[in-house]
């Protein structure tokens, strides 16, 4: 035993080797009975399970699995030499919309595909940058809203998998009398529901009407303080008629001649730029264009019409009527409603074809097409989205619209619009309770400068209205301008609490 452990010492062997050669060298020495062989095999099956519990083992490193299938490459907006919308921009929105379209597409070439056409569809809509971005914002939302909700809701997994007694969200805050006690949380910079109708809406909206300043400054029809059913305007210049029959395209500037009964004498075709002009920063200055064509000032225009047009709103004065007083509501609400009105040209001027009211709850209550005085030159379907067909058997005349609206409005009543002088001209309605979103919204840059209805949607709402080719909907835009209300009151509630 000595000697063989001499020779294996300074090596590495294994307890269990020891242990085999301890029992062959007891069992060549003597030759045990049945109890002493039972005790050796047992103590030597106990030194076996501590060895295995000693016995290292080693670990071989860990591979990272790497997949076969190669990925799909995602799409790349092209680079385009002088883009209304930087490519880097298109490229983010395009990412976010293949982001959102991969948690419901079956595939990932399905998911590219919707979401290139998504893209597509925004950057055509839109003319602009900030467009662009009001656009793709919508499409992002319609995006994620398409994604399926497959997780529980938190209240019936609680339920299902607990016994415990519900705490309600008033006895945490309010303690053991919350049960018994009534109380409201007061949230800063937030309005309650109650507090955007009736009576509390229109002592609201009373912050925002025009004075009688801005009622003239604004060219506003005010009632002649001698002629009753006749309306005077101030920022118009009296100008002495140098002959009668002369009249000035309001599209084109030509002048042209007309006879008593108001028809072109001579048929001309008018070439004229329907879009307006708008100032772009250009290197080394500012550059101004025409928004329907960028064509530059001078340019020949870019739309031709049959004949040459006139306004004719301010210059035919007579026939309007004015809302009077009546006695109060029993919720002392006079009343809140948008209107918008689409006109024509007729060989008079501009006259009404169409009229829609709203009520604050964006409902509309009163919407008709009309008939106008005189012959129809041009429908101005392009802004009016009023046609031909649709006037065809209208019967309703001006005064019976007027008619229905001296009924249904006060002289207290707010009336909401946008640039609503122009509506009043085409109703022929004086009306001082007023609130204008041109004016609540002003230009920067002030008078005359006006920022049109679907640039403020677009800046403050983030939506995007007045992109039908087909023309306006005057129940889209009087629903435009009461959203724009409620938004103002709201965001300066917050900022006043």
């Amino acid at each position: 035993m000595r000697t063989l452990l001499n020779v294996c010492n300074g090596r590495s062997i294994c307890i269990l080797c020891i242990l085999a050669t301890m029992i062959k060298y007891i069992s060549s020495v003597t030759a045990p009975n049945d109890s002493e062989t039972h005790a050796l095999t047992l103590k030597a099956r106990t030194l076996a399970g501590m060895t295995s519990k000693t016995r290292t083992t080693i670990v071989q490193k860990r591979i990272a699995h790497v997949p076969t299938l190669t990925s799909l490459k995602r799409p790349v907006i092209p680079t385009e030499f002088g883009a209304k919308v930087p490519t880097n921009i298109r490229q983010r929105y395009l990412n976010l919309f293949i982001d959102e379209c991969l948690k419901f597409c079956s595939s990932s070439q399905e998911a590219f595909d919707k979401a290139l056409s998504e893209e597509k569809v925004a950057y055509e809509r839109s003319t602009s940058r900030n467009i662009y971005l009001n656009v793709a914002v919508n499409t992002l939302k319609k995006l994620r809203s398409l994604v399926p909700n497959s997780l529980p809701s938190v209240n019936s997994t609680y339920c299902k998998t607990s016994n415990r007694k519900l705490v309600s969200h008033e006895a945490v805050l309010g303690g053991k009398l919350a049960a018994k006690t009534s109380f409201t949380l007061n949230q800063s910079g937030s309005l309650r529901a109650e507090d955007l109708t009736g009576a509390a809406l229109y002592r609201r909206l009373k912050e925002y009407l025009l004075t009688e300043e801005q009622l003239k400054e604004n060219g506003y029809p005010m009632p002649h303080p001698e002629k009753p059913g006749r309306a005077v305007v101030f920022t118009v210049e009296e100008k002495k008629a140098i002959d009668s029959s002369c009249r000035v395209c309001c599209r084109c500037g030509t002048e042209y001649m007309v006879s008593a009964s108001g028809n072109c004498i001579r048929k001309e075709e008018c070439l004229h730029h329907w879009g307006r002009l708008r100032k772009q920063r250009v290197p080394g200055g500012w550059e101004t264009h025409y928004s329907c064509c960028s064509g530059a000032v001078g340019s020949p225009g870019c739309q031709v019409a049959k004949q040459h047009v006139q306004d004719g709103r301010k210059e035919n004065l007579e026939g309007f009527v004015k809302t009077f007083e009546k006695l109060p509501t029993a919720d002392c609400c006079p009343g809140i409603y948008a209107l918008d009105c689409e006109m024509c040209y007729t060989k008079q001027g501009l006259e009404l074809t169409r009229v829609t009211v709203i009520n604050s709850s964006l409902k509309v209550v009163y919407d008709t097409f009309v008939k106008p005085d005189s012959n129809v030159v041009d429908y101005n379907t392009r802004f009016s989205g009023v046609t031909e067909e649709d006037l065809e058997n209208v019967s309703i005349t001006l005064r019976d619209v007027q008619a229905v609206l001296l009924n249904m409005f006060s002289a207290d009543t707010v009336l909401i619009g946008h640039s609503l002088e122009s509506d009043l001209f085409a109703l022929k309605l004086i009306h001082s309770t007023v609130v204008d979103t041109a004016v609540v919204f002003p230009h920067r840059l002030g008078l005359p400068y006006k920022r049109a209805l679907r640039t403020l949607m677009a800046d403050y709402l983030k939506r995007i209205i007045q992109d039908n080719v087909e023309g306006h909907d005057s129940s889209e835009d009087a629903s435009a301008c009461m959203e724009l209300m409620i938004w103002k009151i709201k965001e300066d509630a917050k900022v006043k609490r």
